[in-house]
């Protein structure tokens, strides 16, 4: 499958939200359901799969296909989406980019919810700040999220063939896979395709921001850290003009908000203390660290063992019942990451080939006796990666009995 994004939509593998989505819009009477998540992973392409296997009708309409979409153009394809029966199912792409969108689609559901003229709604979007805003101000009680992250290592080694290796140096975004034999041309079309489109359209256009430079300056210094606890007034130190750390926050959050970056809290009991630590970067997709530093940088092994360390944060993040942080309490006690989900506590340490103390988890342990101990590896890392919840509910059983 060297040309992924060539493919008709039928010819492509299905991700895993394709199957969750329809279950819900069979339902009698579903939510809106909202499909959130960054660019160029296959959102649309998982619709497009939806629609193409359903009996019911659809009505496709996106935001970027039009220069100047407004509350108008939503009625327009409210309406073009009604004269195909009450059973049609309305998709609009990149909503976010229009006008007070959210107030125009809670007007039409509601109305919907009274008439019953149309089935279902689908919405998506590249940029959850907008987004987020727009659903809980308006549209409170008629939605449910679906998350598409980045793909990650099973979905990659799966489609592609991926080793570990390749898939540090590369992976995340499927539609970069033809051009990975030339670097020149991989790094263009990321650069141009996906991140100036992400930061030029989702979040510049979107959002004001003061200095555009200095914010893409941030982008730059966060892509070069990954699982690396920064601290803030470090992140501003290295930046080449003049910022302050409030305005740095703010810059973290959007590219938060565009999936691109997580940044994690320390773990600790007091939540004002875990509000005033450095946060640890996590990039959402390895090839942002391929990106900004050039796949030699993978040669060196503490490297190499961050964006291992990066990598199973990926997967952690993905847990959508969890709440992921890291432990530190001095520069040698340290425990990579910290789980809380379903009641349990998991001191999750990283075998990445890295140099570090061995003390950490021990210590961490012995302040905390009913965390559950998890050692990932390179060895053990595909089985956690294909599917980390089952992964860690498996040691939990196996270390109780």
């Amino acid at each position: 499958m060297q040309n992924y994004l060539d493919s008709p939509p039928e010819q492509l593998p299905r991700r895993s939200f394709v199957g969750n989505l329809q279950v819900r819009i069979s339902e009698s009477s579903p939510l809106i359901q909202v499909i959130l998540g960054p660019r160029q992973v296959g959102k649309t392409t998982g619709v497009m799969q939806l629609m193409a296997t359903e009996e019911r009708p659809f009505h496709y309409a996106s935001a970027d296909d039009t220069l100047a979409a407004s509350r108008n153009w939503i009625l327009e394809q409210w309406q073009q989406a009604l004269l195909k029966g009450p059973q049609t199912v309305l998709v609009i792409d990149e909503i976010q980019k229009i006008h007070n969108w959210a107030e125009t689609i809670k007007g039409l559901w509601d109305q919907r919810s009274r008439q019953k003229k149309l089935h279902a709604m689908i919405l998506l979007g590249s940029s959850s700040l907008t987004l987020q805003k727009g659903l809980t101000e308006s549209l409170t009680g008629r939605f449910e999220v679906i998350k598409v992250p980045h793909w990650g290592f099973a979905e990659s080694a799966s489609v592609f063939g991926y080793d570990l290796n390749r898939y540090l140096t590369y992976g995340g975004y499927p539609g970069a896979h033809r051009f990975e034999d030339d670097y020149n041309r991989w790094f263009s079309y990321l650069k141009q395709s996906v991140v100036e489109t992400v930061i030029g359209q989702d979040i510049l256009t979107q959002t004001t921001v003061a200095k555009p430079a200095l914010f893409r300056q941030v982008f730059e210094i966060l892509c070069g850290h990954p699982a690396q606890i920064v601290s803030y007034q470090k992140l501003v130190g290295q930046l080449q003009d003049k910022g302050s750390i409030e305005s740095v926050k703010h810059y973290i959050e959007l590219y938060q908000a565009a999936f691109l970056f997580e940044t994690l809290e320390k773990y600790a009991k007091n939540s004002s203390r875990r509000k005033a630590s450095s946060p640890k970067i996590v990039p959402m997709c390895p090839a942002l660290f391929t990106l900004s530093e050039g796949p030699s940088a993978l040669d060196d092994p503490d490297k190499m063992g961050f964006l291992f360390e990066a990598a199973v944060g990926m997967e952690l993040s993905k847990l959508s019942q969890g709440s992921l942080f890291y432990w530190r309490e001095s520069d040698k006690n340290e425990v990579d990451f910290i789980l809380t989900m379903n009641g349990n506590t998991y001191a999750i340490e990283v075998k990445s080939g890295r140099r570090k103390s061995k003390d950490g988890l021990n210590v961490f342990l012995n302040l905390n006796p009913e965390a559950i101990p998890i050692i990932i590896t390179p060895d053990n890392f595909p089985d956690f990666a294909s599917n980390p919840g089952d992964f860690l509910r498996k040691l939990f059983r196996e270390k109780r009995v």
